[in-house]
């Protein structure tokens, strides 16, 4: 097992985690996580440590994602970098359908990966624009 550098693997993670958020799929959301996980942004951070703490965290996501008609999401993954031989960072900027078949312009984030024999998990998030 080493740090998750593989594009097509990563491209896969992150569709996986992009249909459960536009889709509210918060077990699915839950299951891309590492216990304990953090999230950071300029204002705010938060961490869990069960999969029922992740859910909670992103509940509220799921109408947000609704009442701005989101229905598709891809990471554009911009960077890679190994940071041991299972952790790795990862830039995205993630981009968005809406119901109109519109592009909706996403934020960007970094996630801190760790690989297991199950393929990638997010450590940390950090919201970064």
């Amino acid at each position: 097992m080493r740090a998750s550098t593989d594009l097509d693997m990563l491209a896969d993670f992150f569709d996986r985690y992009g249909v459960a958020l536009t889709t509210g799929d918060v077990p699915a959301i839950a299951g891309c996580y590492a216990l304990p996980g953090l999230v950071v942004a300029d204002t705010y951070s938060f961490s869990f440590s069960s999969p029922a703490a992740v859910a909670l965290s992103f509940v509220g996501a799921a109408p947000d994602y609704q009442e701005r008609e989101l229905v598709a999401a891809h990471a554009a993954i911009e960077d890679v970098q190994p940071v041991s031989a299972l952790l790795s960072m990862v830039a995205v900027e993630w981009e968005f359908l809406d119901s109109q078949g519109r592009a909706v312009r996403g934020e960007r984030y970094r996630y801190l990966l760790r690989a297991t024999d199950d393929g990638p998990v997010i450590c940390t998030v950090l919201r970064t624009g």
